[in-house]
């Protein structure tokens, strides 16, 4: 493996330098998937749940995790973001929480997406808990990024 560049020449952990990297449009798309009985999926989707709105609450969920995900990842830096959208969709097995965020800056919005959706998928639990105890969250990952040095790039 090459160099991390969150370690500087002594061994510490460091934030990155990115004030030499130019600023260009970057955007990341991440999902988190959560299994689900199927009760619990009917009443997610039909708005059955004892909690109300769980889908409303999941998707400001996810937002909002995107937006502090430079308060919760310590290495992260606070990026201006110009988008964020975040959307639930009933799979086969549950749903899953997908979230683009978009910025214009000096570094990628990978670890945003990704925060976000995986803040979506718990609060995806939290809702739906009362019903099925046994949902499960994973995998949590990212399906594309683009911007920066290197570019596109899709799973």
């Amino acid at each position: 493996m090459g160099e991390s560049s969150h370690v500087d020449d002594q061994g510490r952990v460091r934030m990155v330098d990115v004030s030499a990297k130019p600023e260009t449009e970057r955007s990341a798309t991440a999902e988190a998937l959560v299994t689900l009985s199927p009760e619990a999926r009917s009443a997610l989707f039909s708005g059955d749940l004892p909690k109300g709105d769980a889908l409303a609450a999941i998707r400001i969920a996810a937002i909002g995790g995107a937006k502090r995900t430079s308060e919760l990842i310590p290495l992260c830096h606070p990026i201006p973001l110009v988008s964020i959208s975040a959307d639930v969709e009933s799979t086969e097995d549950g749903a899953r929480v997908t979230v683009t965020v978009k910025s214009v800056g000096r570094t990628g919005v990978e670890m945003e997406a990704i925060t976000g959706a995986a803040v979506g998928a718990v609060t995806l639990y939290d809702m739906v808990k009362s019903v099925d105890r046994a949902a499960e969250i994973g995998p949590i990952r990212l399906l594309a990024k683009s911007g920066g040095k290197s570019g596109e790039w899709a799973r």
